[in-house]
């Protein structure tokens, strides 16, 4: 396989601990079935698309126990298992689902070491790379919640612990529990409420991995700003919020996720667009 056909790989690198893996990743939510419930439509695209991912480069996929639930982790081991030794695998716990688009936070200490022994056995690992609080349970002990996930480290279960969906603040408490190595937030071109929290990640060299990249709405429709730049530039929309991204911040890994392999090989294809400072500032303007 040539250097050309692994696009991922001109995206950079970020390292945590002694694992350096390329700053596009693969988020595998979207390979479960509709409200991320249940099996998946088309199970062999859903494999293909998870070995293509690796074919174009990607060494970091994040799934969780409740994509699916459970379907992401045992589709990425059925896939994937044994996996390369550059795979680097980060999954998280800490919501309950009960149905289609329903997600409970559950962080009682019994709950999050179950389920990290119930990853561990899905994913076929005997360590997690990435273990991360999929939320803060607002019912449950902030520490309390931070320190099963110490407890898991100490005992070699997961290798780095991140957060989702959180504050400086709650970082910082955390950090005082257990070091933190990254943080899961909704953060794209159109959506930037996350802003302090990318800064924060950004100085203290903490991972930043938005959720839903893509920007959506006005920005990327047709005849848009993002499209005419698309356009001017020889990319897609798609492609140009993910370099955004990818320029915003050498600590940002985007983590673009699909259930088909030709949306797949578009977005890793966002490696090599290359936006200039003119360029990035004129999208920066647009985002809220």
């Amino acid at each position: 396989m040539t250097a050309t056909s692994l696009p991922v790989l001109a995206s950079g690198t970020h390292t945590f601990g002694d694992r350096t893996v390329h700053r596009l990743g693969f988020g595998a939510m979207r390979i479960t079935g509709k409200g991320i419930w249940g099996p998946p439509r088309d199970h062999a695209e859903a494999i293909r698309v998870l070995k293509k991912a690796v074919e174009l480069g990607t060494d970091f996929i994040d799934t969780a126990d409740s994509y699916g639930p459970f379907v992401s982790e045992e589709l990425i081991a059925e896939a994937l298992h044994p996996y390369p030794k550059n795979l680097f695998i980060a999954t998280k716990a800490g919501l309950l689902r009960t149905g289609p688009d329903v997600w409970i936070p559950l962080g009682r200490p019994e709950y999050l070491r179950q389920q990290c022994e119930m990853s561990l056995r899905r994913l076929k690992v005997d360590r997690i790379d990435l273990f991360q609080l999929h939320r803060i349970d607002p019912n449950v002990p902030a520490d309390e919640q931070f320190g099963v996930l110490a407890d898991l480290k100490k005992e070699g279960k997961i290798a780095n612990v991140g957060l989702s969906e959180v504050e400086v603040p709650e970082i910082r408490a955390a950090r005082k529990v257990v070091p933190i190595v990254s943080v899961q937030n909704l953060y794209n071109l159109s959506t930037r409420k996350a802003e302090a929290v990318v800064d924060y990640c950004d100085r203290e060299k903490i991972a930043f991995i938005p959720w839903y990249p893509m920007a959506s709405g006005k920005l990327v429709e047709p005849g848009g700003a993002v499209a005419k730049l698309a356009e001017k530039i020889g990319a897609t929309a798609s492609q140009v919020a993910l370099a955004w991204l990818l320029k915003r911040s050498q600590v940002i890994l985007p983590i673009p996720g699909t259930s088909s392999v030709k949306h797949l090989e578009e977005n890793a294809g966002a490696a090599n667009v290359k936006l200039d400072e003119a360029q990035f500032a004129e999208l920066s303007e647009l985002g809220s």
